[in-house]
Parts: C-alpha cells; structure tokens; sequence
C-alpha cells in the first residue's frame, strides 16, 4: 500500500506579512492552499488547477517561484504522508472559498498563530515564509 500523498502547494504571501491558508470542511487544521497532483500532471499544473477549483482564484505558473519538496504527516488522513511540491507568490489575491475549503485566514508570517496548522504548514512551511518576507523587506 502507497502511504504517500503527492501534492502541490501554494506560500502566497501577501503586502501585510500574511500567509493565505484554508481549512477544508469536516476538518479542523489550517493548511496551505493546493492538492493532489494527478497523474501526468506537473506540479505547477495541479497548483494552478487546485487555486481555481478552491479559492476561484486564477493565476499563472510564471507567477510562482518553486521552494522545493517537503514530506510530513498527513493532518487529514491517519497513518499517511504528505509528499509536497512547494511554491511562494507574494501577491494579494481576492479569493474565496469554493469546492472543499470551508474557511481561509491571512495568518501573520511572524505569529501569532491562533488556529490549527498542519504539522506540513507549522514545521516546513511557516520557517521558509519567514525567510523569504525577510528576503523581501531586507531587498527593499
């Protein structure tokens, strides 16, 4: 049995210093925006597929800038992993919950941190935002 999940996922990070994350419904971590990739699919492909389908949002590949592969604990599904492809965007984007996401928050890059966070999120995510808004705000 496969106890992998491929995935790809979005770090958009907005003007504020905030992250977009959202929670999908029956659920109670907040995680980044994104999912599976399917077969034959790019990464970049099922990110951009997964932001229309989940926020309405749409963008482009050239929009992202890849920050490399991260595996974790699964926050959704018990005894799997989460493989992710993952990829930033500093942008502020209107967007709104559709498909399977019940709720999204801009949380601060820096904390305070008052939800839930995948261990994906917490562990791997959150630590590269950080360094790239520094990257950010340091270049300007």
């Amino acid at each position: 049995m496969n106890d992998t999940i491929r995935i790809a996922v979005a770090l958009i990070i907005n003007h504020r210093g905030e992250m977009l994350l959202v929670r999908k419904r029956a659920t109670t971590a907040f995680m980044q925006p994104g999912g599976k990739i399917d077969a034959g699919e790019t990464p970049i492909a099922a990110l951009v597929r997964e932001l229309q389908e989940e926020l309405s949002l749409s963008c482009r590949a050239e929009d992202f800038v890849y920050e490399g592969r991260y595996s974790e604990k699964a926050a959704n599904e018990p005894g799997m992993i989460v493989e992710a492809e993952a990829f930033s965007w500093f942008a502020s984007p209107k967007v709104a919950p559709a498909a399977e996401i019940e709720a999204l928050k801009w949380l601060p890059v820096d904390g305070p941190f008052e939800v839930e966070r995948a261990a994906l999120t917490a562990n791997h995510l959150f630590p590269i935002a950080r360094k790239r808004l520094a990257e950010t705000r340091s270049a300007s």
